[in-house]
């Protein structure tokens, strides 16, 4: 367990237990350096307990770099409750992680992820004031499916120098909050999509909404398109599926979207525009932060359009340097964690 926290940089790693509710959670807090941690709770079935506990780390990680981008003030956690097999309570279940969440004392800020909703939230606010996305705060999933759009429209620019989204095939994989937000918003645009999600009747209701093709979970990644939209979980691109791929960018929602670092240079060597999904996807945590703060919704409406900015510049320093967006702002996250933890240490 150390060694595995020690690859990802993981500051702390809290684990509780509760026989009465049956909560089996994990809070992995990566970075404190630049203030309170900050990160979603999943609440999904897992395959074993290290699969829980690898996501955890690994999702830790990408929030640290999402937030030092986006210049947030605070470092990057989540948490993970392993969901029952059994039947279980759910409000007692989520009042029992409110309880977990308190004990950290403010070191960690919860809120929405996949598998938890704006009530669980309400039931957690019940035992901890260190959450948002209540519903008094609301869902911060159509603010990250902003950041994908002002993501997907600068890569666009960037790549084609097209200034308008209309005619563009772009292939989504899952159509979840995020993904059907996104779906709906390039049908808007006019663009074409193929749309693909693990349940079908997501991609059903996407599809009739939207006017979209619907690809089968595996065959999404041989759609041919301009752009591929990952959505869902992570490391859907990898060395079987990158090959695969009939597209010339890559701008997606889903966390840890590259199963290694490798899979960037592998994107790039097929000379595919792949956009960081810890820079793409950082619109929620943006409102998240910032709405927990007290700030404005133009003043988080106008963060978020940075994101393209940052992309535009990400990409040309990519050109002239010849090495991958995703290993540059890589590099420039860790810079500015490193350099928080100067100061923070100093202090």
């Amino acid at each position: 367990m150390f060694a595995e926290m020690e690859h990802h940089g993981t500051r702390c790693l809290h684990l509780m237990h509760d026989p009465e509710s049956g909560l089996k959670a994990i809070i992995a807090i990566h970075s404190l350096a630049r203030g309170p941690a900050i990160g979603g709770c999943r609440f999904i079935s897992y395959p074993n307990e290290q699969s829980a506990l690898e996501d955890a780390l690994r999702l830790a990680r990408g929030m640290s770099y999402k937030a030092a981008l986006a210049d947030l003030p605070h470092g990057g956690a989540k948490a993970v409750i392993i969901k029952p097999s059994q039947p279980f309570n759910r409000q007692q279940l989520m009042q029992a992680f409110g309880q977990m969440v308190d004990s950290l004392n403010g070191d960690y800020i919860t809120a929405m992820d996949s598998g938890t909703r704006v009530a669980d939230m309400d039931i957690i606010r019940s035992q901890t004031p260190w959450v948002s996305c209540t519903r008094q705060q609301g869902d911060p999933s159509p603010y990250t499916a902003k950041g994908v759009m002002e993501a997907i429209r600068s890569t666009v620019a960037f790549h084609s120098g097209r200034r308008s989204l209309s005619g563009l095939t772009v292939a989504i994989q899952g159509v979840g909050h995020v993904g059907s937000s996104v779906a709906q918003m390039l049908h808007a645009s006019g663009a074409r999509l193929i749309v693909a999600d693990i349940d079908n009747s997501l991609a059903q209701r996407c599809a009739e909404q939207c006017s979209a093709t619907i690809a089968s979970p595996d065959e999404i990644y041989d759609a041919k398109a301009d752009l591929f939209c990952p959505c869902g979980l992570g490391a859907s691109l990898n060395q079987q599926t990158i090959p695969r791929l009939q597209v010339s960018m890559v701008v997606g929602s889903a966390n840890n979207q590259l199963a290694n670092d490798s899979a960037a240079n592998a994107l790039q060597q097929r000379g595919i525009l792949y956009a960081p999904d810890f820079l793409v996807n950082a619109g929620g945590l943006i409102f998240v932060s910032m709405q927990y703060a007290g700030h404005s919704e133009a003043a988080i409406e106008q963060k978020i359009q940075q994101i393209g900015t940052m992309l535009q510049t990400l990409y040309l320093r990519s050109l002239s340097s010849r090495l991958s967006p995703h290993l540059l702002a890589l590099e420039q996250a860790r810079a500015l964690l490193k350099h928080a933890e100067q100061l923070h240490t100093a202090a």
